[in-house]
């Protein structure tokens, strides 16, 4: 049997003869390499210098204006059986897919150079992690791919000693929306993209390696891969308790991971460590609790709404060494976005004279990339290779009414209801309508490399004996009153929810059970010193069991609509909530010592 060494340079050499490539280039992850290559892209205007009084080693990066988001209707899982894909993907016939792209690939690298880049996604010696190989004609990408991955010659060492790695193939061929695709093929566990030089679309490590491909891994390996955040909550004791959360584009995850608490709780001496902002690996250790890695090692953050107030750790660590993509310019030449609070733009995403009449200065997604380490709230053990243990799992979407504030699941499998039935509104991250209300299951609906059916089985699976499974709970940062206003002030003030979400999980923190899970009480919450008032705090924990009994059937014909392969206890579990809601009146459970 061939070693994946000799698989891997058999790969470059084919797909060398395919493209055509003009030189082949295999990074090794240094600091050399990467100073030579970012002088080669300031000087061929793939990249722009800026301010480097004020911003140390940062750039910009502008994409091609009909190339700046994921594209959804483009992305497709080329499974042999189309029912393995399921109705959550977009599905072509592996044998069709390839000969599609092979032929957009033929010739597609001729005059430039292929970059063969070796990847860890995880800390390098963690057994948690995965390795790949990105080939790409993009030195942009590589670029990114360095601070977003392990990688480099530790990695092409992990590869040579494991048995498979994940194979990328990356263009940006001509830029044409018409000739634009990703494919995944998750039982070769390769990747083919083409057309695009957008990081979800271009950096294959991120999205199409660590969840659509990753997932399809960790189901067949006893796993999961998610599209969360991983935080550590430090109380005054001096224990972290680390969660997992999962939210849609622009619910506040990246704030969530970085969350600076209030005053009152820092001089109490809560702090908050971030693991990281985007994507969870989690697998059950010997003790039968789910330990957790991130498998990234940096952010591709959302610019616009970045600042001093939503998120200062994010704003301080783009102040140095980042890659900036679509954001606008200042006259000193600063980056600059809307919902920045200083400076002025002159120059537009696009690089025009800044209009207002164009819309935006910088795109709605435009983005930064930085490496996690300049993170002011980083945490060591984001390169623990044992990973961290999970305490709680939280589920969140953007819902001006009906869901409150907080519940807790009743158990493992109504959580994975709620999971599954959480909705949020589009944003700009996916091209489409935005301000659609759309449910988005896990936060995983573009992300699942398979069918969701199966997704929500396996994510059943897990509860079985010796399991010391996380408690699940759900949150909505963003109910409004009935004035059009948010009745939460959100940001920093979440570490309330969060100081009662690991209440729970030690048995400490009251809450009343209703029909849709364990809700706290107005004094379970700390709000000393928040302008919430007591109708405020009735509104954001109320339960509308109209409006819920509504929500009931919704879910249960989203649930309906994949299948024969939907396991019978998950819509067991949504009759459960359904016939509670028509006839249990709620009860007051409170804590032991509460």
């Amino acid at each position: 049997m061939a070693s994946s060494l000799e698989s891997l340079n058999r790969w470059v050499e084919d797909v060398a003869r395919l493209t055509e490539a003009s030189e082949i280039h295999w990074c090794n992850g240094s600091s050399g390499e990467i100073r030579l290559l970012n002088e080669q892209m300031l000087a061929n205007g793939e990249l722009l210098a800026l301010n480097e009084q004020t911003h140390p080693g940062c750039t910009l990066h502008r994409s091609s204006p009909t190339d700046v988001a994921r594209v959804e209707h483009l992305t497709f899982i080329c499974t042999r059986n189309r029912d393995d894909a399921g109705p959550n993907n977009h599905w072509m016939d592996p044998a069709e897919a390839h000969a599609k792209l092979d032929a957009l690939f033929a010739g597609a690298m001729r005059g430039r150079t292929m970059y063969v880049v070796p990847y860890c996604m995880g800390p390098i010696d963690s057994p948690l992690s995965r390795c790949g190989v990105e080939i790409t004609d993009s030195a942009y990408v590589v670029a990114n791919m360095r601070i977003m991955t392990r990688m480099g010659a530790a990695a092409l060492s992990r590869i040579e000693r494991e048995e498979s790695f994940v194979k990328g193939l990356h263009s940006t061929g001509e830029l044409d929306p018409d000739k634009r695709f990703i494919m995944h093929f998750p039982e070769e566990l390769s990747i083919k993209s083409i057309g695009s030089g957008y990081g979800g679309n271009a950096l294959l490590g991120k999205k199409c390696h660590a969840l659509r491909i990753g997932s399809w891994q960790a189901r067949s390996e006893g796993w999961l891969a998610e599209h969360m955040l991983i935080v550590g909550i430090q109380n005054p004791q001096g224990e972290t308790r680390y969660i997992a959360a999962a939210f849609p584009s622009a619910c506040g995850k990246t704030n969530l991971a970085m969350l600076i608490p209030p005053e009152s709780y820092r001089e109490a001496g809560w702090k908050v460590w971030t693991i990281g902002d985007d994507i969870c690996w989690m697998k059950p250790g010997e003790d039968g609790q789910l330990w957790a890695i991130n498998p990234e090692a940096g952010y591709f953050g959302v610019a616009p709404g970045t600042d001093r107030k939503t998120n200062p750790n994010a704003l301080k660590m783009i102040q140095h060494d980042t890659i900036y993509t679509n954001v606008a310019v200042t006259a000193d030449n600063q980056p600059w976005w809307e919902g920045l609070s200083e400076g002025q733009p002159v120059t537009d995403w696009q690089g025009r004279t800044y209009n207002p009449a164009n819309g935006p200065a910088a795109h709605p997604n435009s983005r930064f990339t930085v490496a996690a380490q300049q993170c002011p709230s980083w945490s060591p053990q984001a390169e623990a290779a044992q990973g961290v243990p999970i305490s709680a799992i939280i589920f969140g979407g953007r819902r001006p009414s009906l869901v409150p504030l907080v519940f807790e699941a009743r158990d493992w499998a109504h959580g994975v209801l709620v999971g599954a039935a959480m909705g949020s509104e589009t944003t700009a991250a996916a091209t489409g309508a935005v301000g659609v209300l759309r449910r988005d299951s896990m936060a995983m609906k573009p992300f699942c490399g398979y069918n969701f059916a199966d997704y929500f089985n396996h994510w059943l699976s897990f509860d079985k004996p010796g399991a010391k499974l996380p408690k699940i709970f759900h949150v909505n940062w963003f109910r409004k009153g009935a004035d059009g206003k948010f009745l939460w002030p959100g940001f920093g003030d979440n570490i309330r929810v969060l100081e009662w979400i690991l209440g729970r999980c030690a048995g400490t923190a009251g809450a009343e059970e209703t029909p849709v899970g364990f809700v706290p009480g107005a004094e379970d919450l700390n709000l000393k010193g928040l302008a919430v008032t007591a109708a405020a705090g009735r509104d954001l924990l109320g339960i509308d069991r109209q409006g819920w009994q509504v929500e009931l059937a919704a879910i249960g014909e989203y649930l309906d609509s994949f299948g024969a392969r939907m396991p019978q206890r998950l819509k067991d579990e949504q009759r459960r909530i359904a016939e509670a809601l028509a006839s249990v009146p709620a009860k007051t459970v409170r804590a032991a010592n509460g």
